[in-house]
């Protein structure tokens, strides 16, 4: 009976319980092995006020939708349906597909996929006085947020779903202690990297400190310079693909 080798090497992903599966093959395809520490889960909120807030932000001239759970979310609450003379924008590809699968056809996404790539799209520079709606989650995308009042729009704010905390897993827990391979710790989410340090047990924390930390983006690099990890790499984005691909470059 023949048995499958070990993975070669690890990454561990903070993304959403239930939100590892492309990461999970991108790394498969490189001969990798995931552990899924998720800090949280996505639940959709159903209720009048979310509705009547994402009513609201649909009605502006641009709408941005910041991650493809947004999507996900709003289109159990509304019918997405822009009009002739709206601009709606994506946060990166993946939320653009999520609205394309919506037959939603004309949407802007920036090259680089994070907020820091959306507030350079032309689009939002001249936006004094403008309304635009935010399709998001509480606490999500403060940076595009702030920034986006301080060039003096009105954001018409919808957060159609929260993220509920959640124990890490024992069983992640457990890999991560007994593991011998090489590892790195993607990051692409600055709450759920903060999730994870504030909840994970001593131990783990001080062995997660010693990874390499492979970052979507120079803020979040940064930040987990702050936080005390001083082995990180950036990825060219926040894709799986993107991910991994610095993974692999780092331990290759």
């Amino acid at each position: 009976m023949a048995f499958a080798e070990p993975p070669g090497w690890y990454v561990i992903s903070l993304r959403p319980q239930g939100g590892h599966q492309a990461l999970r093959r991108a790394a498969a395809a490189q001969g990798a092995g995931l552990i899924a520490l998720s800090p949280w889960r996505i639940r959709q909120r159903s209720d009048d006020q979310a509705r009547e807030a994402l009513r609201l932000a649909l009605t502006a001239s641009r709408v941005l939708f910041t991650s493809p759970a947004a999507v996900k979310a709003a289109a159990a609450l509304l019918t997405l349906a822009p009009t002739t003379d709206q601009e709606w924008i994506a946060v990166g590809s993946g939320t653009a597909r999520a609205l394309h699968r919506m037959r939603i056809d004309r949407v802007i996404s920036p090259a680089r996929m994070d907020s820091e790539g959306l507030l350079a799209l032309a689009t939002l520079q001249q936006i004094d006085g403008d309304r635009i709606g935010l399709v998001t989650a509480p606490d999500g995308r403060g940076v595009l947020s702030e920034t986006l009042t301080q060039r003096g729009a009105q954001l018409l704010r919808a957060d159609v779903y929260e993220r509920e905390a959640i124990q890490l897993s024992r069983t992640s827990l457990h890999k991560l202690a007994e593991m011998e391979a090489p590892a790195a710790v993607l990051l692409s989410s600055e709450g759920a990297f903060r999730q994870v340090l504030a909840s994970a047990p001593t131990g783990i924390l001080s062995m997660l400190r010693r990874l390499p930390v492979v970052a979507a983006s120079v803020r979040l690099q940064e930040m987990a310079q702050r936080e005390g990890f001083s082995d990180t790499l950036r990825a060219e984005g926040p894709l799986p693909a993107q991910l991994i691909a610095a993974v692999a470059r780092r331990f290759r």
